[in-house]
């Protein structure tokens, strides 16, 4: 589960807290009063269940958010009618921040703008679901079971194809930063500061899928990323700590220093097998052939 501390740092609600965010603020920092929903869609006007915070990213920047996290929670459907007047009015925002806001959830696959039509829900089967604003909103709502399983199963595909790569590159520069992050992890473990290892450990994955030298691997470290984010169990192994995950992380740092492809891979699918999620679903290291 994330702490509340995690939660601070990373934009991310925590359990208890996710009814607490709104879109405006007054001056003096007060919540604004938010207008009752006068339009036909009533689902439109609740206050999302799942609302998150704004990241520092404005008004535009919450309406995505918010617009968002109801789309993929289901309580705006498919084919749903996205009137930009009704959602200004609702929000308190200007046309130009909701014509926007709107392109960016276009953008995504999650609504489709069209002449004489006008916005309107697109189907699950449109979705970027490789998109991490997309798969913090799914790992939030309803889907959350589905969202974290897949990230998982997906993880076991990209990352340990990125350790047996990067242990043919040898990237000493990458190496030595790989090796500090495990420093980094083991001492913020001690310490009990799961935010600093959260840091650490996150940095760790995404140098290695960048010593992986694959363009298109690379090109997929976002999800990794994402997927570290909203897993909140044992597969970052800061969440709750254990020196048994910091071991696998070292392996994987020594296989890589010998040069040992089947050795880097085999140690990162032991540190991603204590996934339970993952674990019921894909074979455990003793089972590759």
């Amino acid at each position: 589960m994330m702490t509340a501390a995690r939660a601070a740092e990373t934009g991310i609600a925590a359990p208890g807290e996710l009814d607490r965010y709104t879109y405006a603020e007054a001056p003096t920092g007060e919540r604004a009063a938010v207008r009752p929903w006068d339009g036909p869609d009533t689902e439109l006007g609740r206050v999302s269940r799942r609302g998150s915070a704004s990241r520092g990213r404005g008004l535009h920047g919450q309406l995505v958010q918010q617009l968002g996290q109801m789309i993929v929670s289901g309580d705006l459907g498919a084919d749903r009618p996205l009137v930009p007047e009704e959602i200004g009015q609702r929000f308190e925002v200007s046309r130009t921040v909701v014509r926007e806001s709107l392109r960016v959830l276009e953008a995504k696959g999650l609504v489709s703008a069209r002449p004489n039509v006008g916005t309107r829900v697109r189907p699950v089967s449109d979705w970027n679901l490789l998109d991490p604003d997309i798969i913090e909103w799914r790992a939030f709502g309803p889907q959350r079971d589905d969202q974290r399983r897949e990230l998982g199963e997906l993880r076991w595909t990209i990352e340990p194809l990125a350790a047996r790569l990067a242990a043919g590159h040898g990237r000493e520069d990458l190496q030595q930063r790989l090796g500090d992050m495990v420093e980094i992890m083991g001492h913020a473990l001690g310490q009990g500061d799961a935010i600093t290892c959260a840091r650490a450990d996150a940095e760790f994955h995404s140098l290695l899928i960048q010593a992986a030298g694959n363009r298109m691997l690379e090109h997929l470290s976002g999800i990794v990323s994402a997927a570290l984010q909203v897993s909140g169990g044992p597969v970052t192994g800061c969440d709750r700590p254990n020196e048994a995950s910091l071991g696998h992380h070292a392996s994987i740092v020594d296989a890589l220093a010998a040069g040992d492809p089947a050795g880097a891979e085999a140690a990162m699918r032991q540190l991603l097998v204590v996934h339970p999620e993952v674990e019921g679903v894909v074979p455990g290291p003793r089972e590759q052939h």
